[in-house]
């Protein structure tokens, strides 16, 4: 793998077309590099390519109900540390070894942070040090270099959002699922390209929390599509293993509406009967407007979900999994780096620590063999 000190060794043609950089107040700094070139630059050993392989087929099969293991993605709001992201991975490893019967857990590998105003850090892709300014190049090649770690250590494929369609391709042969987040749901070029995604793909409903929203977005991800993607016209044979993300709501007072509740799956599965959808799914996404970030409220909604899934065997085959976010140290901090910084707490939302994480996990656990 080259070294990490060489990742603005690209140098493609930095000339644009003068009528760009006049149309709009839009600065063309410099060409990025396309993903084909940084796949040539950093390219997955047979080691990789092979996990991912085994790893998409464990993935699919229990969306597909082949297997009947429960999910778990969980990890960080956003990674913001390569090392710290690396340590937590790590020991979810060790954990993954001890549940691996009824769990299959996929790490939270989040490299891109949406923000609600536009302001602040917005993730690795824009800041592979947060405490220095915005490098684009620097972050491709960090994000594809943490990615390819993963794996490489742990042999886990992550799952990561899809804030950008145009920037997938820097990852698409490494990541084992893909979040559309509740801002990005109701865009149509998020769609098409989700459809054109052999992993799958969390549908989260919007933040309004409109459910014909989420299940429009899925069929949608479902159809075969014709559109220009990177300046490509491209065709897509449809996803089928889009599916429900169920994150909460905020109404119209900006208050917290929680969507987990056994009625609300009941809803879900009913909604998903009137569609003629491939392999209906439910991942439950237990912080954000469901927890109304109150990261500790995480585990009793898992502990709730779960009852609803024992009480009910249709919920039980829906609802495939969980999100959490989970990181080395509870909460969050305000200092991104520097002295005063507490090594492997969330820069962003406030997560589960690790301790409360193991045994959320094996709690889980439990409950899923009773």
């Amino acid at each position: 793998m080259p070294d990490k000190e060489n990742r603005s060794g690209f140098c493609p043609n930095s000339q644009v077309n003068q009528e760009e950089t006049t149309a709009m107040s839009m600065h063309f700094e410099k060409k990025l590099p396309i993903p084909s070139e940084i796949k040539q630059r950093y390219p997955l050993s047979g080691k990789v390519r092979a996990a991912k392989e085994q790893r998409d087929k464990e993935i699919r099969d229990i969306f597909t109900g082949k297997d009947d293991r429960f999910i778990l993605i969980i990890g960080p709001c956003s990674a913001d540390n390569e090392d710290a992201v690396m340590d937590y991975i790590c020991r979810l490893k060790k954990v993954q070894e001890q549940v691996s019967d009824r769990i299959l857990i996929i790490p939270r590998i989040y490299t891109n942070k949406p923000r609600t105003t536009g302001k602040g850090y917005k993730g690795l892709l824009h800041q592979p040090d947060p405490t220095k300014k915005p490098d684009l190049l620097a972050g491709i090649i960090a994000i594809r270099e943490l990615h390819m770690r993963s794996i490489e250590e742990t042999g886990f494929t992550a799952a990561d959002e899809m804030l950008y369609p145009e920037n997938f391709r820097y990852l698409d042969d490494l990541l084992g699922y893909v979040a559309v987040g509740a801002r990005s749901v109701e865009d149509q070029q998020h769609r098409m390209t989700v459809s054109g995604m052999d992993v799958p793909a969390g549908m989260k409903n919007p933040t309004s929390g409109d459910l014909s929203v989420m299940f429009n977005s899925i069929v949608a991800a479902q159809s075969g599509h014709n559109f220009i993607y990177r300046g490509w016209d491209v065709t897509t044979d449809g996803n089928d293993l889009a599916h429900v993300v169920l994150r909460g709501a905020v109404n119209h007072n900006g208050v917290c509406v929680p969507n987990y509740h056994y009625e609300d799956l009941v809803r879900i599965n009913e909604l998903y009967g009137k569609k003629d959808l491939k392999n209906p799914a439910v991942i439950v996404d237990c912080n954000h407007s469901n927890s109304n970030k109150q990261c500790f409220e995480q585990i009793r909604i898992a502990s709730e979900i779960m009852h609803s899934r024992s009480y009910n065997p249709e919920l039980k085959k829906l609802v495939k999994g969980l999100m959490i976010e989970s990181y080395l140290v509870s909460g969050r901090q305000d200092n991104l780096g520097g002295p005063g910084h507490v090594y492997g707490q969330s820069i962003t939302d406030a997560c589960l620590g690790w301790e409360e994480s193991e045994k959320l996990i094996h709690d889980i656990y439990k409950k899923l063999g009773s």
